[in-house]
Formats: C-alpha cells, sequence, structure tokens
C-alpha cells in the first residue's frame, strides 16, 4: 500500500476537487496536517468516512506550524495570545479524546529574516506540542528548515517522544545519523524534491537505513516541475525515484518491495 506521511487535504481540495476520490482510487494511507480547527474538522471528517467505507484510512493529525507567527505578523496582527491558547487547548482536548494521530506538524523554520524574528514564540509553540505528544504518548512530526542545529540542542527531549516524523527532511545525511545513533527513534520523509535533483535529499534517502525512510507528497505544497500542485498520484514517482536511488548505491530493491517496506515503517512510526 502506499503510505502518504505528510498531506494537507484541506487545501489539496482547493487545488483539486476530487483529491478524496483519488486517494480512495489509489488505496493512499495518509498522515493528514492541520493547523486550524477547520482543517482539522475537514479531515477528520474525511477520515470517519474513510473508516466508514472500510478504505483505506486517513490520520488526522493537528499542530501549530513554525511559519503561522510570521504569517500573522504579516497580516499585520502578530500571533494573538488567544488564538495561540485556544489552538493548544483544542489540541489537548482531541489528544484526550483520542481524536488524533500525531502532534503536528510544529517545529522551527529559519528560512528568511520574518522567520527568524519569530524564533522565540517559534520555541514556545514548539515546547507546548512537545509537551502534549510527551503527555499523551503520540508521534510528533517536525517542519525544521535551516534550523537543524535546534534539534540538537532538543535531543533529551525527541529521546522521550514515541517517534519524530522529520517531514520533507532537508538536513544532509550525516545530521540524520547523528540523531539516530544519539538514539531518537526518527523517522526521515521525502517527497518530490528527491525527483527534482535536490543532491542532498537524494544522497540521504539513498544511505537512510531502509527502516528509517518514509514518503510524502506534502500536497499539494510540494509539485512536481510543470505542475501547479503536488497529489497522491506522485507517489508513485516518488517510490520508483527512491529504489531507483538505492539501486544505483548498491541497496538493490524494486519499488513493490520498497512500498511495502515504507507501509511497514508508517504503520511503525504512527502506531498503528
Amino acid at each position: 500500500m502506499l503510505t502518504d506521511a505528510h498531506c494537507h487535504p484541506f487545501d489539496l481540495v482547493h487545488a483539486f476537487p476530487q483529491a478524496e476520490q483519488e486517494r480512495r482510487k489509489l488505496r493512499i494511507l495518509a498522515a493528514a496536517s492541520a493547523c486550524t480547527q477547520k482543517e482539522f474538522l475537514h479531515n477528520e471528517t474525511l477520515a470517519h468516512n474513510a473508516a466508514a467505507d472500510s478504505v483505506a484510512p486517513l490520520l488526522p493529525c493537528f499542530g501549530l506550524h513554525p511559519q503561522l507567527p510570521a504569517v500573522r505578523a504579516a497580516e499585520g496582527n502578530p500571533f494573538p495570545e488567544t488564538e495561540i491558547n485556544e489552538s493548544l487547548e483544542f489540541m489537548h482536548s482531541l489528544a484526550q479524546a483520542g481524536r488524533l494521530s500525531a502532534i503536528g506538524e510544529c517545529g522551527f523554520d529559519l528560512y528568511n529574516a520574518a522567520f527568524k524574528e519569530t524564533e522565540a514564540i517559534q520555541d514556545r509553540l514548539f515546547s507546548a506540542q512537545a509537551e502534549i505528544s510527551l503527555r499523551y504518548d503520540l508521534p510528533l512530526v517536525i517542519h525544521v528548515r535551516r534550523a537543524i542545529h535546534k534539534t540538537f540542542n532538543l535531543t533529551d527531549l525527541l529521546l522521550k517522544c514515541k517517534s519524530v516524523i522529520f517531514h520533507s527532511w532537508s538536513g544532509t545525511f550525516e545530521e540524520a545519523q547523528s540523531l539516530m545513533r544519539r538514539g531518537v527513534n526518527a523517522y526521515f520523509s521525502f517527497g518530490n524534491v528527491i525527483a527534482l535533483n535536490h543532491k542532498q535529499a537524494m544522497r540521504t534517502c539513498t544511505l537512510l537505513p531502509i527502516e528509517r525512510l518514509l514518503t510524502e507528497t506534502d500536497a499539494p505544497f510540494q509539485p512536481h516541475r510543470g505542475m501547479d500542485f503536488s497529489q497522491w498520484a506522485d507517489l508513485p514517482l516518488i517510490i520508483e525515484t527512491a529504489a531507483e536511488l538505492r539501486c544505483e548505491a548498491g541497496n538493490k530493491i524494486d519499488a513493490k518491495n520498497l512500498e511495502a517496506r515504507i507501509e511497514k515503517n508508517f504503520r511503525t512510526a504512527f502506531g498503528l
């Protein structure tokens, strides 16, 4: 079964109204990210409908994205304290009720000056969300961009997590290896970037222990070259590319067997 460790169904449906029908047709087991109550409730409805129809499951996740503070500031409204508290309370209530498959995406983004200005609030949001992850023994889905050093500063915390899923891993193979050597139960997810000649991502995807590898679309936000958005139909190419990369490095595996191995990784990482 194809698996998508990170996608945004609420946003994807606006670009591609038939998205859920496509997911069901392709039998894709997916983890659905949301950062607002509206997004989460949309994804949860899709998940309930999928369960009722006995089709490929959709796992509802919720987290406060590290870019949110900068987005709010750009809108002329710094991330209000009330919104932060309400979102964290909503997350807590979901976790307590057993409605969450994972906390995230959360993390750190220092890609540009605007994001760097919100680093302090990113730190605060991450700490609060990690606490909920630990309290309810939920996987933690991490977005990290130009901020790998911050994950190493938090190794002691990450060691306690049920699992840590690095969405669209942007670090080096050596950095991934270091996290694993420190004992973090880490999984590293890759999408269309490995088919877009992103050398660092390609190398990491090639060299990682196979049991730590995940695939994703980040749909609709990580399109293939020439496309307006990414979608679930991208996953077969992502799997084929990953298999080819590993074969070229001497780790021979065909796409079908890699798909099965990654499904096993997905189920382990998300505690299914």
